[in-house]
């Protein structure tokens, strides 16, 4: 089995790729070969020095050839221009999000005619792809029939690539899986342009002594998975039947629905009111308009019979978070 990781150096692409590592297998093959590409970075030490392991750095559709060039079995697609990039730069999200993942089953397409082989293809979507339409308003719970209405550029993009996956896995050149993911919070390093960033943030930072803005009111609900919950999810919709995924429509990976205010208090309990009292609110308009049109409340019957299921707390969430991190 051979795999590649788009997005490879980026903290899910890490965590996707240690997973594999350390299990060694991929729906029951054997992994002997693991392509990991990213725009910029480097992947981490313990994966640069690994046998199974090789690194292609650059813009996904300037080095698709080499990132394929060894026929891969399977890919996870994860590179992406995030939320606030794509407000930010139109065209920038248009090239990352569209052109890129166009340009990259069109490959896997010309793949399958050489080969007569259809390659796994997880898309990792985003709860993005809901919003509130004035036609459309958004029901209080999401469940797996809610008709997607985004309403930010981001949003746009990644359900546009769930109907190009869907109809590339139509046409047979792909087995195609999509599942959208929740905010994945705590993410460690260092803030990215995505409007959730700061749901990592206002805990990550406190953690390491330094004050975090909140830019949102704290009766604000979210939807969250941990890393841990997160990899389970996709790795689990990558190995599912055909049968048990169900159809080729993006499922919902489980939700844990908590207030940012909730997020803090958590916060105070696992690691005490000094360290909760480093976060600030300071209200954002655009980032509150972004994250707040975003649901937080999800009823997910298909992951449930994948035997996926959300965090239990986030204090538990943390707590995993101090673990991986030596707090």
């Amino acid at each position: 089995m051979k795999i590649l990781i788009t997005g490879g150096a980026g903290f899910l692409g890490t965590q996707l790729a240690r997973a594999l590592v350390a299990r060694g297998t991929l729906r029951g093959e054997r992994i002997t070969a693991l392509t990991l590409t990213d725009i910029a970075g480097a992947v981490a030490p313990d994966l640069a020095g690994h046998s199974l392991v090789r690194f292609v750095r650059g813009s996904l559709v300037h080095r698709l050839g080499e990132a394929l060039s060894n026929t891969p079995d399977a890919v996870f697609h994860l590179a992406s221009a995030v939320s606030g990039e794509c407000e930010a730069d139109f065209d920038l999200g248009l090239s990352s999000n569209l052109d890129a993942t166009r340009a990259l089953l069109d490959a896997l397409r010309a793949q399958f005619a050489r080969t007569g082989q259809a390659p796994l293809f997880f898309f990792s979507s985003s709860v993005a792809v809901f919003g509130s339409d004035p036609a459309l308003p958004l029901a209080p719970v999401v469940r797996d029939e809610t008709l997607p209405t985004p309403q930010s550029s981001y949003g746009i993009h990644k359900f546009i690539c769930e109907q190009l996956v869907a109809d590339y896995t139509r046409k047979g050149y792909v087995d195609g899986r999509v599942a959208r993911l929740m905010t994945v919070s705590v993410r460690p390093g260092r803030p990215n342009g995505a409007a959730s960033s700061f749901l990592s943030g206002i805990v990550r930072e406190p953690l390491a002594g330094v004050e975090a803005i909140c830019p949102v009111d704290p009766s604000t609900e979210v939807a969250l998975a941990s890393p841990a919950t997160t990899i389970a999810g996709i790795l689990a919709v990558a190995e599912a039947s055909r049968e048990a995924f169900g159809g080729r429509t993006a499922l919902n990976l489980p939700a844990l629905t908590v207030t940012v205010g909730g997020m803090i208090e958590a916060l105070s309990q696992v690691a005490g009111a000094e360290v909760a009292a480093r976060v600030r609110v300071a209200p954002d308009p655009a980032i509150s308009r972004i994250v707040g049109g975003w649901p937080a409340r999800f009823e997910c019957r298909r992951t449930a019979y994948l035997g996926l299921k959300a965090d239990q707390s986030y204090a538990d969430v943390i707590r995993q978070y101090m673990a991986m991190n030596g707090g």
